[in-house]
């Protein structure tokens, strides 16, 4: 970017400032497979500008990265996609997108470092790749809610079904949801902060 002429540099925009009236924050990761929605869920729900690490996808990959479902991909996620949200006047989340491919799963731990909750977002075409996403959580004690993002051409199953195929606790939320929509994205995460409530609420009583 050319400065030239200009003495100083551009600052944040008016709507990237934090209200004033914000108390705490929270850092929430969406974790995910290859092509799930994840920099999709973090654009439709952010209030700020997202920033995406998005690279074009190159013959590299092929035969590397499993994309059944998402051959009509081009681009990807190498880093992390960063959002934010306000859920009250006094909250705000701030959301980190993980790339989805096994070959910058590497990149996971710095993102969980400090995460209070997580968003697993499924592709019920290839519910298999969920399975180290959530042992992943697990071993890093990261509570998480599932949220089936419901692609078009993929098969719809009862929750109880879900359930038993990812062998998720009774209570652990699934929630169906279209991360194109900013609305269902909300929902989404105000479910995770019920969850988190509920988890704190029961912490208090032991």
């Amino acid at each position: 970017m050319d400065f030239k002429g200009s003495d100083t540099i551009p600052g944040p925009r008016a709507e990237d400032h934090l209200p004033h009236t914000t108390t705490a924050a929270a850092k929430i990761v969406i974790v995910g497979g290859f092509g799930v929605g994840k920099t999709t869920m973090v654009g439709s729900v952010s209030e700020i500008r997202p920033l995406t690490t998005e690279e074009t996808m190159t013959q590299a990959g092929i035969g590397v990265d499993d994309d059944h479902g998402s051959e009509s991909k081009t681009a990807t996620t190498v880093a992390m996609d960063f959002g934010r949200i306000r859920i009250t006047d006094q909250i705000v989340l701030y959301l980190f997108g993980t790339p989805g491919q096994e070959r910058f799963w590497f990149l996971w731990h710095g993102l969980f470092e400090g995460a209070l909750g997580a968003v697993v977002l499924v592709d019920t075409r290839r519910l298999e790749v969920s399975y180290e996403v959530m042992g992943r959580l697990e071993e890093r004690g990261v509570p998480f809610v599932v949220a089936v993002n419901t692609f078009p051409d993929g098969p719809r199953y009862p929750v109880d079904d879900l359930r038993s195929a990812l062998d998720l606790p009774p209570e652990v939320p699934i929630i169906e949801c279209d991360v194109r929509r900013r609305a269902s994205s909300r929902d989404v995460l105000m479910t995770l902060m019920r969850f988190l409530h509920s988890l704190a609420l029961t912490r208090s009583l032991t």
